[in-house]
């Protein structure tokens, strides 16, 4: 039997553990019918504040396109205030939490067709269970539907537009929303604008009452006491249960019921702005006149909330349309910064004294079968911690050609083995298992580093580092790695950065802890002038740049968009060139939220980036954050689209005959495109499909002329004016894997990508070549090197001679 076959251009970043689960037995479960995207994961294995979307508001809600231009506004929401957005439904028979921007298209694409479902706790195992393999279903969830799949993800907090609940007459009827039921038992705050006025709300919240669920009502700057609100208009006439003044007590309680164990959710209400909140009197009225015709009519049931919601609509003569959006948009937003607000509580709670010991100074540490922390391969004998400086002697450095700003950590794998084979495969949960741990350094600017610097480039790494054990380790380990360390600030009371996987028996990752926080803490609603990586990147970092101005710098995506600002500003002022790390498609989208007008992305001529390297889920979210912030509508962007050259009917053929024809049904290429005005040089990473390499050529270049390049010339610019005149064409490459690895010679994922970019930017600082093209395949050989070693960056390619 033939065996898969692993490929160098893969880009992952970790592998991040399934589903985290509620059983006290086991730290994972794997099912067919779950899956969370790898954003999510990430997100939530480094403490990222995630939210949780439903669906039904595509599927039943708004009508198509309407409702795709909200999914992507909600998720938008999400990103600008910080957060991670976690879209969930039912596609192809599969629940998934943290839908991508296609899922979300052809998912909404569904909404008004008779088989997408409807589905809440009762019909989550039909829509996962029915269906013959060609015919799976698809369906958006309902409040409960999402709220039980995002506990099973480990998402805490869920915005939605509005909540069900008892229908008037419940006491015959016994018509209560499973909603209700749901935050009995399901332990996921929900943050909603209460629910429907033509429900009954007095019912509804006895109801919660009994079921022991907590339930407030943000004062939204009200001082007294405040009405529980009525999804369209603020007050509903009955008092809400209890008050929170703000975020931060909305996630204080969250954080003290899931302390205490408590398995039930919290509803918080949130009431809709003033500005769209429709009167109550005008609403009542309303109100008894829809649900009269739907009585008159006979619309019971299922069949009688979308009745009494389009009479409504007509009623209002539409003024319910944009108050619905509006309160959406409120929720969604308020539950972001509850999330990140309920993330800070955490992350007091994890922090915690190192359990890294360094080698006591008085004792030698023989090579690196006592450390596991030589990477390099040229430390031989004995290796004293006491020899290890801090910095490397001045008459020893050399001046930087390159400068590494991002993520220094400290990583553990931790791998299970048990004493017997006949006990579980996995760790057993509240007690000590036997392990074979190693340590190492990691993070993504330490390994791009580690990678340019072996391929021959000089390099600075700059990050920061706090001053407790695993700082003092992953100095010392900087130093036995021959990284000079200059550019790495310590800073006082702070945690460094430090990974910790635990595996299987088969080395399959059951858990991570990731804590990058020491470089992500600085948010763009902070003061940049206050944030403490401004204060470092004035105080320590920007002299460096300004004295050695090295010819290329390269940033990572660990950093607030504020850090990256501020980088970005002084590399351009030492006319650098700039490459950006996404690390994963959680932070690819840094870049386009930079905090200040001023700081946003240039476009091309003068662009702010150079060079991306992002793999192709990071490509389509850096794609759509772009689209969704605006980004596609100025008019620099424009000017540079329109002076591609790209005929109006499209250039579909033409980009088949450059890559694949399913490349260009997925998008990436056009995607490629689309991003050129900013970043004019796009290596995307497509696994067993190679790299696309997607230029911006400037007029005059001799590509756009010479024979041997034709093939890969897509556009030439045919509407020269003085602004154009920088405007040559498009390059377009799509190179094929170096090497197929199989699958035993596979050793560790971990820092290919890494090894990628940092290769192919030491063969542009060296002067190798100043086209990306003639690097592509070396950087990818020293990537194949990566995925067979056990470290994150392979020794070996120190191997590979780069000569001019």
């Amino acid at each position: 039997m033939s065996r898969p076959i692993h490929n160098v251009a893969r880009c992952h970043k970790r592998y991040i553990p399934t589903v985290p689960t509620t059983s006290r037995r086991c730290l994972s479960v794997k099912s067919p019918f779950l899956r969370v995207s790898e954003e999510v994961q990430q997100a939530i294995s480094e403490g990222q504040p995630v939210v949780a979307l439903e669906s039904t508001i595509y599927t039943h809600g708004f009508p198509y396109p309407d409702n795709i231009a909200l999914a992507s506004h909600l998720e938008s929401t999400v990103r600008v205030a910080g957060g991670v957005p976690a879209t969930i439904g039912i596609l192809d028979g599969v629940a998934r939490v943290g839908l991508t921007a296609e899922e979300v298209i052809r998912l909404a694409g569904t909404s008004g067709n008779p088989d997408t479902l409807k589905v809440s706790r009762r019909d989550l195992g039909f829509a996962c269970g029915l269906g013959s393999p060609g015919r799976r279903y698809n369906g958006g969830t309902t409040v409960s539907g999402t709220m039980i799949l995002a506990a099973a993800a480990g998402i805490k907090v869920f915005a939605t537009g509005g909540l069900g609940g008892a229908h008037r007459g419940a006491e015959d009827s016994m018509d209560v929303s499973a909603d209700l039921t749901e935050l009995g038992r399901t332990p996921v705050a929900v943050i909603s604008s209460g629910c429907k006025s033509f429900l009954d709300i007095g019912r509804t919240l006895e109801y919660l009452e009994t079921e022991g669920v907590p339930v407030a009502t943000f004062a939204d700057g009200r001082s007294g006491s405040v009405d529980f609100p009525a999804f369209w208009t603020r007050d509903s006439g009955i008092k809400s249960p209890m008050i929170l003044p703000d975020e931060k007590t909305a996630a204080a309680v969250i954080y003290a019921q899931q302390s205490l164990g408590l398995q039930t959710g919290l509803l918080f209400a949130n009431p809709i702005s003033e500005q769209f909140s429709i009167p109550k009197d005008e609403m009542d009225a309303i109100i008894e006149v829809a649900i009269e015709e739907a009585a008159a009519a006979g619309f019971t049931g299922s069949r009688n909330t979308p009745f009494i919601l389009a009479k409504i609509k007509e009623l209002t003569k539409s003024k319910s349309v944009p108050a619905n959006r509006a309160l959406i948009e409120g929720n969604v937003k308020r539950g972001t910064l509850v999330a990140k607000e309920l993330m800070k509580l955490e992350a007091e709670e994890k922090g915690f004294t190192s359990a890294f010991q360094p080698a006591p100074i008085s004792k030698t540490v023989v090579g690196p079968a006592a450390t596991n922390f030589n990477q390099s391969g040229t430390s031989k004998g004995v290796f004293k911690a006491s020899d290890a400086p801090r910095t490397a002697p001045s008459t020893e450095l050399k001046t930087p050609n390159v400068f590494v700003a991002g993520a220094l950590a400290v990583d553990l794998n931790c791998d299970y083995a048990p004493l017997s084979s006949s006990v579980s495969k996995a760790p057993i949960l509240e007690t000590s298992n036997p392990a074979r741990i190693n340590q190492s350094l990691g993070g993504v600017a330490h390994n791009v580093a580690r990678a340019a610097s072996l391929m021959g480039a000089n390099v600075r790494l700059c990050s920061t580092v706090g001053d407790d054990l695993a700082g003092k380790t992953a100095l010392q380990a900087l130093a036995m790695e021959e990284l000079e360390n200059t550019g790495i600030k310590t800073r006082h009371g702070g945690r460094t950065a430090q990974y910790i996987a635990v595996n299987d028996l088969n080395k399959d990752l059951v858990i991570a802890m990731a804590d990058m926080s020491i470089l992500s803490e600085a948010t763009p609603e902070q003061d940049i002038a206050k944030a403490d990586h401004s204060d470092t990147f004035n105080d320590f970092w920007l002299p460096q740049l300004q004295d050695s101005r090295p010819s290329h710098v390269i940033l990572d995506a660990n950093w607030s968009p504020a850090a990256l600002a501020r980088w970005l500003e002084a590399s351009k002022s030492i006319s650098a060139h700039v490459s950006f790390e996404p690390v994963s498609t959680a932070k690819a989208t840094s870049i386009f939220h930079l905090p200040t007008p001023e700081a946003t992305l240039q476009a091309y001529p003068n662009p702010s980036i150079h060079l991306s390297t992002p793999n192709e889920l990071e490509l389509s979210a850096m794609h759509a954050s772009a689209r969704s912030l605006g980004f596609f509508d100025r008019q620099d962007w424009w000017e540079v689209i329109d002076a591609l050259g790209i005929p109006s009917s499209g250039a579909r053929v033409a980009l088949s005959q450059a890559t694949t024809p399913a490349l260009v049904d997925a998008g990436l290429p056009q995607q490629c495109i689309q991003l050129l005005p900013f970043i004019p040089s796009l290596c995307v990473k497509l696994g067993a499909q190679g790299v696309l390499l997607t230029q911006l050529l400037p007029a005059n270049d001799e590509r756009l002329y010479k024979r041997e390049y034709q093939p890969y010339i897509l556009s030439r610019c045919n509407n020269q004016t003085e602004e154009t005149l920088s405007v040559g064409g498009i390059y377009m490459r799509l190179f094929s894997a170096a090497e197929k690895v199989a699958e035993e010679h596979v050793v560790s994922v971990n820092g290919v990508g890494d090894t990628f970019l940092g290769a192919l930017v030491a063969g542009l600082a060296r002067g190798l070549s100043g086209r990306p093209e003639d690097l592509v395949d070396l950087a990818q050989k020293a990537a194949v090197l990566t995925l067979k070693s056990k470290e994150a960056v392979s020794p070996r390619i120190a191997e590979l001679v780069m000569t001019r």
